[in-house]
């Protein structure tokens, strides 16, 4: 049986649906105003994981993960930019959706924008006024009164007089308690017109928390069977939600809450806001410099920043180190070999034997909360066994069960034609990865190198040849 760590209830449950065989799973997804950056990758690639291993367990899953298309961060970028807030948002929606195309994160089921649910918004706001849980201040803001709540801090497991105001929670006089947190945003006289929504309380914009408590119950329903994000949200923006929505309707926002762990950079989390991020793009981009919305991964450092993500447990910490994702390289790589040295034939089909074996030490894994760190265990020991009893039905198993994870689909005499930043040889030679390391190769330059290689050797060049060699090796590429 299926269990799962409810982050509200800070233990591990048997997970059951409120309607048999269906899940409603909630994901608070993008504020689309720049580049994703790994953080965002792994909230992605986690939930991606999680979903399909719903949907492979016999569940009609309903999968949906908002887009936030109006905020203070958009709003500073258009009008820094002297762009329409929609002209940036575009922009950045696309660019999100070509690295999950790079990652291999299949789309939600829908991707509702917080600017096609205003009324909805307006409509919670009401029904929390004439519950006595929101008021209008002084600066004509509409703000939610945390202390008519009972209940909030439930998530956080703090208690009101422990919280603080916490990010994009703005303090302000006119509110009652600091802890009050802003509903409707009154519209300030240099916004751009696109932020600006007719309302009771005037011209004005939502705030942040509100938009999801009308988009989940709008598309999806209440109570949720699953509602998720990232590690950052559960305070102050989950607990703000389930204020707002179990103020305004009762009964429960969602029967099991989860949050995937933080990526660090050393110590401290990755986040725009402590500019120590590095974007999916700037990792995995087969080219440097890409700054349009689209993009060409390299596909084997692409399936590396996934492997790096599935192979830590989705709720624990994981450290961001050019060493930790050349290890992930490696480590992919040494699958990948598996399946060139025992290939699996273009004919065979892998049934999957879910009672016995592999099959069920990998479920096991998977139904102890998504435990996807047990599963790459299991692979490694079908690679273990492939190599050494030769046999092709155990390569497709190993092809096979790493498909359910979104791995190791790639044909490997293509996989390891790309060349890569991660292998342990190329950060060598190249000491600072993250700055200075050359822009990748393209396949016909690999091509034109090797044949340049060969021509320098046949006229017994051997300083250009072994020149040449050293540039394939600092972009992970091997020659005999």
């Amino acid at each position: 049986m299926l269990s799962l760590y409810d982050s509200l209830s800070r233990q591990k449950r048997p997970f059951k649906p409120v309607n048999e065989g269906q899940v409603r799973l909630y994901v608070c997804g993008m504020t689309v105003y720049d580049f994703c950056h790994l953080g965002h990758a792994r909230m992605l690639v986690s939930f991606d994981v999680i979903q399909r291993w719903l949907r492979l367990s016999g569940f009609d899953v309903r999968y949906v993960r908002n887009i936030t298309d109006i905020d203070d961060k958009i709003i500073r970028r258009a009008v820094q930019t002297g762009q329409k807030i929609s002209d940036v948002t575009a922009f950045f929606i696309d660019a999100m959706h070509a690295d999950e195309r790079a990652l291999n994160v299949e789309s939600p089921d829908e991707q509702p924008r917080a600017t096609g649910f205003v009324p909805e918004m307006l409509d919670i706001i009401k029904r929390l006024e004439e519950r006595g849980h929101a008021y209008q201040a002084d600066d004509a803001d509409v703000n939610y009164a945390v202390r008519t709540f009972p209940e909030y801090g439930k998530l956080s497991g703090k208690t009101l007089d422990q919280l603080r105001a916490g990010e994009r929670v703005a303090v302000s006089t006119a509110k009652r308690d600091p802890l009050d947190f802003v509903l409707w945003k009154s519209a300030k006289t240099d916004e751009p017109s696109e932020s600006k929504w007719p309302s009771a309380y005037g011209l004005g914009r939502p705030g942040w928390h509100i938009e999801c408590s009308a988009m989940s119950r709008s598309v999806l329903g209440l109570p949720l069977d699953i509602h998720g994000g990232g590690p950052d949200l559960k305070f102050p923006h989950h607990e703000n939600e389930i204020a707002q929505t179990e103020g305004a309707f009762g009964g429960k926002l969602a029967n099991f809450w989860m949050h995937c762990g933080p990526l660090m950079v050393d110590t401290e989390k990755m986040s725009k806001s402590l500019g120590n991020f590095k974007t999916i793009r700037q990792t995995v981009a087969a080219e440097a410099g890409t700054d349009k919305s689209a993009y060409q991964p390299n596909p084997r450092e692409a399936e590396m920043l996934r492997f790096f993500i599935v192979r830590n447990h989705y709720r624990s910490a994981q450290n961001y180190a050019p060493d930790n994702l050349s290890d992930a390289q490696h480590s992919l790589d040494r699958l990948y070999q598996t399946l060139q040295a025992v290939p699996v034939s273009a004919t065979q089909t892998t049934a999957i034997d879910w009672t016995q074996g592999a099959g069920a030490q990998f479920k096991q894994a998977m139904d102890d909360d998504f435990n996807t760190a047990g599963a790459i265990a299991v692979l490694f020991e079908l690679s273990g066994q492939a190599n050494r009893d030769k046999d092709p039905a155990v390569s497709g198993l190993l092809k096979a069960l790493g498909g359910v994870l979104g791995l190791l689909q790639q044909v490997p005499d293509t996989y390891f034609k790309a060349s890569t930043r991660y292998s342990k040889r190329a950060l060598e030679a190249n000491q600072d990865a993250d700055s200075t390391s050359p822009a990748p190769l393209t396949d016909v330059e690999v091509e034109d190198l090797i044949a340049q290689r060969a021509r320098a050797k046949e006229a017994k060049d051997f300083a250009l040849a072994d020149e040449i060699r050293t540039r394939l090796v600092a972009q992970g590429i091997l020659l005999e």
